[in-house]
């Protein structure tokens, strides 16, 4: 219903909408274009009609109530006058919105992302590859990350910037540790890499970063005498460190595999340990032969209920000492070293993983195929390459089992040899 009376303080409060109605609009006749809308409710609105372009505008103007009648003119009267310049004031109106709207936006936007900080960004990654990843990898992500990149943590994670990555991975590299930097931005730049994808953050980074350092493979190789100075001092290690640093040199299996070796993976008879697809590097199940001197061991070692892991810490998850148990088998050979007059008296420059290549190394000298070993130690690619291998199945474990066996023979003969100075 449309109708046209004078607005005014009386005629606004009296004025109703017609039963079975939605609305009326009540136009004023002292200002064209200035009305009232009137609500089945009750509700009452001043609103301004108009026409920009040929086109017939309604701008509201306000609730009555909270506008007067001479208030609500005084603002048809601006926009009138407005119009009257060429301005469209629906259009204003609408382009104001439109900007708080996008302000509250990118408010919102900024608040969120103040609140993904990079530590959330490093959980959230490695929740994400969960079962994609080894845990012993997405463990020392993690490790690496919160511990060498501290500074970061509680800051947003959008907010790092590319000079800035360079300068913690130079810092890392400045303290000698060059490796680890190097593998602190390939963990960094897989995390944010990950966020970029599902649109987490802006970009990446650590994108195009060069790796603070040129890494080269290792070629250090345990001698007899130094294995057998090895075990020995494992010897001196608490339960179940000892047992875990025997058989993971005797198995040449990586750290980790060995460390969350559970109970369920071991052949009743402990002849076989079975390291399943989802925990091996390569992404492949291994069958490893336990040589006499692991299967003792394992014997020994004691069960907990509700535990399956066979080297638990006292929190029943697998042992992440490490760096304590080299630190305690270094001492040991120093004191022992010392004792027996062998200079140097430190045990230099090794690592667990180089019982792989000291494996290995020691077999080839015995007349084990290349193959063998590459078996041996899982790895994808190795002696047969190529077109042998796509044919090549075979996994050699008669051969595999005779070299755990001469390995395990020849560590114990190193053991047992009493050490003392060359010459």
């Amino acid at each position: 219903m449309v109708g046209e009376v004078r607005l005014t303080q009386r005629t606004v409060e009296d004025a109703r909408c017609p039963p079975g109605r939605k609305d009326a609009l009540l136009f004023d006749r002292d200002l064209r274009g200035f009305a009232l809308r009137v609500g089945s409710t009750g509700g009452k609105t001043f609103l301004v009609q108009f026409n920009v372009a040929g086109e017939r505008r309604r701008l509201a103007l306000g609730a009555f109530g909270i506008l007067t009648v001479d208030e609500a003119r005084k603002r048809a009267l601006a926009s009138l006058g407005d119009v009257a310049k060429g301005v469209d004031p629906v259009a204003e109106r609408r382009a104001i919105i439109a900007t708080r709207k996008a302000a509250v936006m990118a408010s919102k936007v900024r608040a969120e992302e103040d609140a993904f900080t990079f530590g959330r960004l490093v959980d959230s990654w490695v929740d994400a590859r969960e079962g994609e990843r080894r845990p012993g990898y997405l463990a020392t992500a993690r490790t690496t990350m919160k511990l060498h990149l501290k500074a970061w943590l509680n800051r947003p994670a959008s907010s790092i910037t590319t000079m800035e990555a360079v300068r913690a991975l130079d810092a890392i590299k400045a303290t000698g540790s060059t490796v680890t930097a190097n593998r602190a931005l390939a963990y960094a730049r897989a995390a944010y890499g990950w966020a970029l994808r599902r649109q987490v953050v802006a970009c990446n980074p650590l994108t195009g970063i060069e790796a603070p350092t040129e890494e080269r493979s290792r070629d250090r190789v345990l001698s007899a005498e130094e294995l057998g100075a090895v075990w020995r001092a494992a010897g001196k290690l608490t339960t179940p460190y000892d047992a875990f640093m025997r058989a993971l040199l005797l198995t040449l299996q990586r750290r980790d595999e060995v460390a969350h070796m559970r109970w369920s993976e071991l052949s009743a008879d402990l002849t076989t340990w079975t390291l399943p697809r989802e925990r091996a590097k390569n992404d492949k199940a291994h069958i490893v032969h336990l040589a006499e001197p692991v299967r003792d061991m394992l014997a020994r070692v004691p069960r907990f209920a509700g535990c399956p892991f066979v080297f638990p810490s006292s929190s029943m998850k697998p042992i992440s000492g490490y760096a304590w148990a080299k630190r305690t088998i270094d001492a040991a050979v120093t004191v022992e070293r010392v004792e027996a007059g062998i200079e140097p008296a430190e045990l230099s420059n090794w690592r667990f993983h180089d019982f792989r290549r000291a494996g290995v190394t020691a077999l080839a000298g015995m007349g084990f195929a290349p193959h063998v070993c590459d078996r041996l130690l899982n790895h994808v690619s190795g002696a047969i390459q190529g077109v042998a291998a796509v044919y090549q199945r075979a996994e050699f474990l008669t051969e595999r089992k005779a070299a755990l066996d001469a390995w395990a023979a020849h560590v114990l003969r190193a053991a047992e040899a009493r050490p003392g100075p060359a010459g």
